[in-house]
């Protein structure tokens, strides 16, 4: 007989609300609620700490797909393995704490929150659990085994992270009239997730990126078209300017604006004249 979920206890459920929560204030410009949420999970699941051991082991079984079944049955066989080595009662402690601030700081409602891979971080929390019959646990991981081997995605209605993307997508279409380039979708990809990581991914793109479009406008300065143009030469070394000043400030929706218009606007100037 398969034991009731409490999807509080799970520890890969309540991070992805957590994610859908952050994400939904971004949608609403709910600054306050999406540094809260944030923060919840900078703190909670830091490298090293009991939940993001734990989250470890549910990712390892809820995101590999279209693998061959003896790479899938041994990635099984670790996740148990490493599960059983995380302390129950420091692990239930944490939890706890987690709940009572997910409660505090943010409400009560994070728990309703749609998280598309629900079902299968249900089934991974049974397997993970030592209250379920031998039958039954080997059922649960066939089940598992079997999406581990599937190269599918579960289609249950648009996630959050894709609303976002599109939000965003849609923004900037309607102001520059414009498709997406590449690294503007690079760029989108890693705000969306930026919530998952605090921002590291995304600080690190941004990094390379920012340093990417000074030099090709730093480049461009020095070519016929804009050298002789005084006004645009002023343009464009005030968009480098600006470039430098975001290592300072906080990646907000306008800051992501200006970056994906500059990256726009690189493409442009190198499109338009000879200096590929």
């Amino acid at each position: 007989m398969r034991i009731k979920h409490n999807k509080k206890r799970n520890t890969a459920f309540v991070y992805e609300a957590l994610i859908k929560e952050a994400t939904i204030a971004v949608l609403k410009k709910d600054d306050k609620k999406r540094d809260k949420a944030a923060e919840l999970v900078k703190n909670y699941f830091k490298p090293g700490s009991t939940l993001r051991k734990d989250l470890d082991c549910y990712r390892s079984l809820c995101e590999n797909q279209n693998l061959d079944r003896l790479t899938s049955e041994k990635i099984l066989k670790e996740s148990k393995l490493q599960r059983r080595l995380i302390d129950p009662n420091g692990l239930f402690k944490k939890q706890t704490a987690l709940i009572k601030d997910v409660n505090k700081e943010l409400s009560p409602d994070v728990f309703n929150n749609f998280v598309p891979n629900y079902k299968s971080l249900a089934t991974i929390a049974q397997i993970f659990s030592d209250k379920i019959s031998p039958k039954d646990r080997v059922i649960l991981e066939n089940d598992i085994i079997k999406h581990m081997l599937s190269d599918s995605v579960t289609n249950e209605g648009e996630s959050v992270d894709n609303l976002l993307y599109s939000t965003f997508a849609k923004k900037f279409n309607e102001k520059y009239e414009t498709d997406l380039l590449e690294e503007q979708k690079q760029l989108l990809n890693y705000y969306v997730s930026s919530f998952a990581d605090n921002s590291l991914e995304l600080k690190l793109f941004l990094n390379e990126e920012i340093k990417r479009l000074i030099t090709r406008l730093e480049e461009a300065t020095s070519t016929k078209e804009i050298r002789d143009d005084n006004e645009m030469k002023k343009k464009t070394d005030k968009i480098v300017e600006k470039l430098r000043s975001y290592s300072r400030t906080t990646i907000t929706d306008d800051v992501l604006l200006t970056i994906m218009k500059t990256q726009q606007l690189v493409k442009e100037i190198y499109n338009d004249g000879d200096h590929s």
